[in-house]
């Protein structure tokens, strides 16, 4: 395999994982200049992987699916630390929106001695989990079922989680980019959890590190969007001091 090659085999691992990449970005993380990359996008377009957009790439095909069930266990301890953490900070009774996600379902999971909860989500999965065993009130909208990770969805889902109040909405995010923008890979999906946020006193962002640095395709909001962030291990200084400016509440989950 040639150099080229396989710097164009690795960008589609890197786009596995983050799903956008700038021009930029594979300048930096391969050492090429932008007119390179910009090569590598083209070719890639034309082989049919890549779709170019906004200045970089995308995956032209959504990630197989068996790729994404096995990413449900990275960083699985992170993530129950994590949903331990948020869990402590919900009261009994309170009315809340939970995200999808595997770190929403740890925080899902570390709910379940609470009581007298009153839930909406768009994730099955942490709406089964919610269901079983508790006094728990749990609303879900119609709509299609998402393969990956049971996430249900129509055109009037933000409709839908618009009509209720909450107390917190517990959300989680494909990255926190370096401009302190947090975001997710599916309009859809971005959508919805704005639709939560509008309607909530209290925003936590629940995320492991491992999102710290990456860009998603599509912005959800501002770090000033939330009031606190849940995550695993202490941000860089940069990104720290994006948080203090913003006056966003960092809870570091051990």
């Amino acid at each position: 395999m040639d150099k080229k090659t396989r710097r164009q085999s690795e960008i589609l691992l890197q786009l596995e994982k983050v799903r956008y990449l700038s021009l930029e970005d594979i300048s930096q993380a391969f050492n090429v200049t932008t007119q390179t990359a910009r090569r590598d996008v083209q070719d890639l377009e034309l082989a049919g992987k890549v779709r170019r957009l906004h200045g970089g790439a995308t995956l032209a095909q959504p990630v197989d699916p068996l790729v994404l069930r096995a990413r449900r266990v990275e960083n699985a301890a992170a993530k129950a630390r994590i949903g331990e953490a948020v869990a402590r900070g919900i009261a009994d009774g309170s009315a809340i929106f939970i995200d999808a996600g595997t770190t929403c379902e740890a925080v899902a999971r570390a709910l379940l001695g609470h009581k007298g909860l009153r839930v909406v989500t768009y994730s099955l999965r942490v709406a089964t989990l919610l269901s079983e065993g508790t006094d728990f009130t749990v609303a879900v909208p119609g709509g299609f079922v998402r393969q990956v990770d049971a996430g249900v969805f129509r055109a009037e889902t933000p409709e839908f989680i618009g009509r209720f109040k909450f107390d917190c909405a517990i959300i989680s995010v494909s990255g926190i980019d370096s401009a302190g923008d947090i975001g997710d890979d599916d309009h859809a999906e971005v959508a919805a959890v704005q639709a939560a946020m509008r309607q909530s006193e209290r925003i936590v962002l629940a995320v492991d590190n491992s999102k710290f640095g990456r860009r998603a395709l599509v912005k959800l909001s501002g770090l000033s969007g939330i009031h606190e962030l849940v995550c695993d291990a202490e941000p860089d200084a940069p990104l720290r001091a994006l948080l203090d400016q913003a006056a966003v509440q960092v809870t570091v989950a051990t």
